[in-house]
């Protein structure tokens, strides 16, 4: 009985191993993706046709704000020097503020208006439907028949809607994507990993699916829709927290084109404390999952696609299971390394060096790609990756949580990313005490002292890599936790609490 044990965990470890294979040779295949399609992506800059400028059209421009005092304003005065016709274009500030964000926006739109751009001020009833309800809300108030939509952590440039628009003269493009730019990429060490992985999803994913012929979608800001294509998607839904990436397959699968810029940026502000990349991360993990469960069978029942889009959509629908399995190997390590017999040379070569390589040897390649698309050296990325990868294993516990959360429960609350802007933090979100990670991280240590002892010496880098992540995301979350002088506490929903709203 007790060898039928020994023999099921360590089954189950390299299962689990293997799984996390899987996603690292999908990374290598994005980054062979890219590279055979580059010049696609390049001639897909150039719009065949262009309106004339007396037949530029009507462009409804959607800032949807919820508390965000900080950088409201700045976002406002941005979007009002947006170098278009002034009788081509109106601006929407969607607010749904309780604070003082409130009067810092009114402010600001009459700033604008007295400038000569056509700009509302729109306050709903209630918070229905959080952002995509205030998206919907605009949409049917709108008078463009293209939206542009920025969120309130971005700087549009005053050549955003020229640069794009010309896309919108085929009928059958439905939405325009630019690529994210970070204005606070090198605050600290988590901002610059955050943007390192952003590029690796701008410039890599993003690229490789569009250049591929694959579904790709609207990353909730920096954008432009074509109006009828919202609808004729069944508009902005909010069942889910990912109403960006729900939106785009709907549309796609309606018919509709998707082109993606890589060449044009929108700076934008990156979280800088980790309460709140984990509560962005969250939002996103959560939602991600959840839009698989409404839309992956019907993405994969729907006809006229290729079996290539097909695995490739369910690949970017179930990303955020990697963290399960990350978190796994983290708990099932220890005992494996004890029951494993020591390798041998040959063995070592055969079979750990090629299962550590499919791991994590193609997260090298993807984001030294990235940094070179850049015009950045490579070598920065290679420098980063030991911090990318612990902080991954480090956010696991949290984003495992997640994706059971997603798999459980539809919609709930959404919770926004504080923001810092141009002053002092006005807001945080609220920590719990890393409980888990701290344990996790002390397995971890364990782990490696035994592989060293052992002799598993493939183990014992990735063993103490994950041990530093867990420690390195504990000790930031206890320090969030540390009374801030003129800052304000905004907790994140408990568990508790958003399985209450999910059943209301």
């Amino acid at each position: 009985m007790a060898h039928l044990a020994e023999v099921t965990l360590v089954l189950v470890y390299f299962s689990v191993l293997s799984t996390l294979c899987i996603f690292g040779v999908h990374r290598a295949w994005l980054v062979y993706l890219c590279l055979k399609h580059r010049k696609d992506v390049v001639r897909a800059r150039i719009s065949e046709k262009r309106f004339r400028e007396a037949e530029l059209p009507f462009v409804t421009v959607q800032l949807p704000l919820y508390n965000e005092a900080t950088v409201a304003a700045r976002l406002i005065e941005a979007t009002g020097r947006l170098d278009y016709p002034h009788d081509r274009f109106e601006i929407q500030v969607l607010d749904d503020s309780t604070d003082e964000t409130e009067e810092i926006a009114m402010r600001a739109v009459e700033a604008v208006r007295r400038s000569g751009v056509q700009i509302h001020y729109l306050r709903r009833p209630n918070r229905h439907g959080y952002k995509a309800g205030a998206l919907d809300f605009g949409l049917s108030q709108a008078r463009g028949e293209f939206v542009a939509v920025f969120d309130a952590d971005f700087i549009p440039r005053p050549s955003f809607l020229r640069d794009i628009v010309h896309h919108f003269t085929d009928p059958k493009i439905g939405m325009v994507q630019t690529r994210w730019d970070h204005l606070n990429r090198s605050e600290n060490l988590m901002t610059e990993v955050q943007a390192l992985m952003l590029d690796g999803h701008h410039l890599i994913e993003n690229q490789a699916r569009f250049g591929s012929g694959c579904f790709f979608n609207f990353a909730g800001t920096g954008g432009m829709w074509r109006k009828c294509a919202i609808v004729d998607a069944g508009g902005w839904q909010h069942d889910t927290l990912t109403e960006d990436l729900d939106l785009s397959y709907r549309a796609q699968l309606a018919g509709y084109r998707f082109i993606y810029r890589p060449d044009i940026t929108t700076p934008s502000e990156l979280p800088d404390t980790m309460t709140a990349l984990r509560a962005q991360q969250y939002r996103w993990a959560k939602g991600t999952v959840q839009t698989a469960r409404k839309l992956l069978p019907i993405f994969l029942r729907a006809p006229g696609l290729t079996l290539h889009q097909k695995i490739e959509g369910a690949f970017h629908m179930l990303p955020h299971f990697a963290y399960p399995f990350m978190m796994l190997m983290s708990v099932l390590m220890l005992p494996a390394l004890i029951l494993l017999p020591v390798a041998d040379a040959k063995t070592l070569i055969l079979i750990d060096l090629p299962i550590s390589v499919g791991a994590t040897g193609s997260l090298v390649f993807f984001y030294m790609l990235a940094e070179h698309y850049q015009g950045r050296s490579p070598w920065n990325a290679l420098k980063r990756m030991p911090i990318l990868i612990g902080l991954g294993a480090g956010l696991s516990p949290h984003l495992t949580r997640a994706v059971f959360s997603g798999m459980t429960h539809m919609a709930g609350e959404f919770v926004r990313t504080p923001k810092r802007g141009t002053g002092m933090t006005r807001y945080r979100a609220g920590a719990d005490l890393p409980f888990v990670e701290l344990v996790l991280g002390t397995v971890c240590v364990a782990s490696a002292g035994v592989a060293v002892h052992l002799g598993h010496y493939f183990a014992a880098p990735f063993a103490l890599l994950f041990a530093w992540g867990y420690y390195y995301v504990a000790g930031l979350l206890i320090r969030d936790r540390l009374p801030v002088r003129a800052q304000v506490s905004e907790p994140v929903t408990s568990e508790v609490e958003e399985s209450l709203a999910n059943a209301a």
